[in-house]
């Protein structure tokens, strides 16, 4: 059991409030601070793009829990502070209001920052991220004024944003660097078919495109000149290029970086008061066989359980199934498992018509599955993959088997062990 006299997190995101939510859950009874470098309360960042933005939800919406909640756990909740300092071998924190903080345990919780896009004009106003509330609010009244919009960056939060445009009235034109959109996220036939779905609505892809310059007039942007010499009116430029891990906090202590704070299984850092979870961490995972760096709600929170396990003393390795989502206007795309090269896909369901999944294999074995408005295959797959339980290619384009009884019959037998 590591030593639990206190435990601080830093970071108040999915995984932070999911760890100090599952310390109290877990009957830990010690201290539990949480570090949130935001004024405002903890909220969820990934519906900013979707239901906040086109106004179905409100802020409260998005709060992961009211006030109360905190007091009634007996969680210290510390918004608008930050650490700005670890001292490892006093194990305290130095925070940004210039008190300094012990710790038994430290949860990092730092999550990601955008990354930057860094041409001529990328400062002027109209150029704009979506990382916050803030983001979205000044997204969404300036979607109301413009004219011309231009979306840097073709993965999941540029088309959520394009989606919303195109709601709105807009025609964007979207610029991205890579050979295809969605190229980190999906298989080649769902990117394929976003790509038709959206043309279809009128949005401009110029893709295998960068970004040169964007021209201002009076500190505006008014235009984005492309790498190819094409020039597109933009007073609204929209920028969803990645996203970079915090480390900064781990590497001034000394910490293993790996592409993020490198953990073993059970997210413990190269410190053993020191654990690290969600987005800013990179872990060596069961389903890909490889050491990874996620970025998902679901890694997000199962990272928050395993950790706060292991601080009471019932450690688990780390071996849950990555599975994401993305709202794509009216359209539903969800994964599961990871892929990182395929030697076979299987097509089940109506691909032209929009409603259809995509299974890969790799030697034979399923490693992912794409799913567009499939929600039963998405579960399907997940209890699949979860309970390893072999589906053969051929099965998976079979119109006529049952693969959601199959899933089932296979989910009960891994839990009875039959």
């Amino acid at each position: 059991m590591v030593d639990t006299a206190s435990v601080v997190i830093v970071g108040a995101g999915h995984s932070g409030f999911q760890t100090a939510k599952s310390l109290r859950d877990s009957g830990f009874t010690g201290p539990v601070t949480v570090l949130n470098g935001d004024a405002e309360a903890p909220y969820q960042r990934p519906p900013l793009s979707k239901a906040y933005l086109t106004g179905k939800s409100g802020f409260d919406d998005l709060r992961f829990a009211a006030q109360e909640f905190y007091a009634r756990m007996d969680i210290t909740l510390r918004n608008g502070v930050r650490a700005e300092t670890i001292n490892p071998a006093g194990r305290t924190l130095g925070l940004s209001d210039g008190t300094i903080l012990p710790y038994g345990h430290l949860v990092l919780a730092t999550g990601t920052k955008p990354r930057e896009l860094t041409v001529p004009g990328s400062d002027a106003d109209g150029v704009v991220g979506l990382r916050s509330v803030a983001d979205a609010d000044d997204i969404a009244a300036r979607l109301e004024t413009s004219r011309n919009v231009v979306v840097i960056g073709a993965g999941f939060i540029g088309l959520e944003f394009v989606s919303v445009a195109v709601a709105k009235g807009h025609t964007p034109v979207v610029l991205e660097f890579a050979p295809r959109i969605l190229g980190r996220a999906a298989s080649e036939p769902v990117s394929e078919y976003f790509l038709s779905h959206y043309r279809q609505q009128g949005v401009d892809f110029r893709l295998g495109t960068a970004v040169e310059r964007i021209e201002t007039i009076d500190g505006k942007a008014v235009a984005v000149v492309d790498s190819k010499g094409t020039r597109h009116p933009a007073d609204l430029v929209v920028v969803g290029i990645g996203v970079l891990p915090e480390t900064s906090l781990a590497e001034q202590a000394g910490l293993t970086i790996d592409n993020g704070i490198f953990v073993d299984e059970f997210l413990g850092t190269s410190d053993p008061h020191i654990s690290a979870v969600g987005d800013c961490c990179s872990y060596p995972s069961t389903t890909a066989g490889r050491v990874v760096r996620l970025e998902s709600v679901q890694n997000a929170t199962d990272h928050g359980r395993c950790v706060a396990a292991k601080i009471v003393g019932t450690p688990r390795p780390y071996m849950e199934l990555p599975w994401f989502w993305s709202d794509q206007g009216t359209k539903k795309l969800q994964i599961a498992g990871l892929n990182f090269g395929s030697d076979q896909q299987v097509i089940r369901g109506d691909l032209g018509g929009g409603k259809f999944s995509v299974f890969m294999y790799n030697d034979g074995e399923l490693v992912a599955v794409d799913s567009v408005d499939r929600p039963m295959d998405h579960m399907s797959a997940r209890r699949l993959m979860a309970a390893k339980v072999p589906l053969s290619p051929q099965d998976a384009g079979d119109p006529d088997f049952d693969l959601k009884a199959f899933a089932l019959k296979a989910r009960t037998a891994a839990a009875t062990g039959a």
